[in-house]
């Protein structure tokens, strides 16, 4: 029997339908391998392993025959390997539960595999929009905002800039055609932010004249 966590969903990505006069402009998910080898820093982890698997070889390279030596190390790679492979399906499945959404007036990011929350970030409470880029015309966006709400690093993370804490930078990760996304987002907050909003306010009451 199939499940579907987001068919509660009525507009994938979203926790609920665009109000009148919005408009979704892109959606789109991170690259799984390229989160999984910059979010969970997979060449760090592959530098630790040749670390220990050459530290192995030299301790044991003058006690045993080379084969054996080579042998003896074999293990660390084959330990390295395992731990590579369980990070990038933790890579594939943050990126499969993760859809960002761009519409004519804010961002949405709909994150955690876990725990599955919906950041929405509104033009006017965006105050710069960082451009990462990297090979391939992938990259990362991420988002500095105002205001008093404060974004918990570990609940968003891996969708954050990398290492800003205070305060916390949403970010959509490693996205392809970053800079055509950037340039769409760059637009619609500036269409957005110019559009000039009127408050309503009660009426004042007349002042009593002040007799003579």
């Amino acid at each position: 029997m199939s499940h579907d966590d987001f068919k509660t969903e009525p507009v994938p990505g979203l926790p609920e339908r665009p109000p009148e006069g919005e408009r979704i402009l892109w959606q789109g998910r991170p690259d799984w391998w390229r989160l999984s080898w910059e979010a969970l820093s997979i060449p760090w982890v592959i530098g630790y392993f040749a670390i220990l698997t050459l530290w192995r070889f030299a301790a044991v390279y003058d006690l045993m025959p080379l084969p054996q030596a080579i042998g003896a190390s074999v293990p660390f790679v084959i330990l390295g390997g395992i731990v590579i492979a369980l990070l990038t399906i933790v890579g594939w499945v943050q990126a499969r539960a993760t859809l960002y959404t761009v519409t004519n007036r804010r961002v949405a990011m709909r994150i955690g595999a876990a725990l599955t929350v919906t950041l929405n970030l509104p033009y006017t409470q965006i105050a710069n929009a960082t451009l990462s880029r990297r090979r391939g015309g992938r990259g990362t966006i991420a988002f500095d905002t105002m205001g008093e709400t404060r974004l918990s690093y570990l609940v968003c993370w891996p969708h954050v800039r990398p290492w800003r804490f205070n305060p916390t930078q949403p970010a959509l990760r490693c996205i392809p055609d970053a800079e055509r996304v950037a340039r769409l987002i760059a637009e619609a907050a500036e269409a957005r932010v110019s559009v000039p909003r009127v408050e309503r306010r009660a009426p004042h009451a007349a002042a009593p004249l002040a007799a003579e």
